[in-house]
């Protein structure tokens, strides 16, 4: 299974973020859209700048309580890792596991697609192995096996 079939299933909206925009827009924005991390790009770009999520928020907070009206570049995550639609997801899971992310921005010849989730992974897992587990069940009715 690859990632464009997660992409397919999700809206087309991407939320980013431009890097002088404040830590308060940023939380914002991550209520408002119900998401756990944006992109971070340069106005008019589509390459990932960097990647700030609500935990990059929680633990500026727990150092510095004013922060929320410094810039996000000051606690982006600046080195991203990105996937394309043709990734496995098998390896898209390992990576994330072992990188220990939970947001892969997905881009596609140098466009910025989508971004996925852990949770949308091991959903999409879920769904392929109901999916053959219903199948073989119908086998086995049959007498097929």
């Amino acid at each position: 299974m690859k990632v464009l079939r997660i992409l397919a299933a999700k809206s087309g909206q991407i939320v980013t973020i431009r890097p002088e925009q404040t830590i308060r827009e940023a939380t914002a924005l991550l209520v408002k859209h119900n998401i756990g991390a944006l992109v971070v790009v340069a106005e008019g770009e589509e390459k990932p700048l960097g990647i700030v999520s609500e935990r990059d928020i929680i633990r500026q907070i727990a150092a510095d309580e004013a922060c929320f009206s410094d810039p996000v570049e000051t606690i982006m995550t600046g080195h991203v890792i990105t996937g394309t639609p043709q990734d496995d997801l098998y390896s898209v899971a390992h990576t994330m596991t072992e990188r220990r992310f939970r947001h892969l921005p997905i881009m596609d010849e140098g466009r910025l697609v989508g971004i996925i989730s852990i949770g949308d992974v091991l959903k999409a897992q879920r769904d392929a192995y109901r999916g053959e587990i219903d199948t073989r069940e119908v086998q086995l009715q049959a007498g097929e096996y």
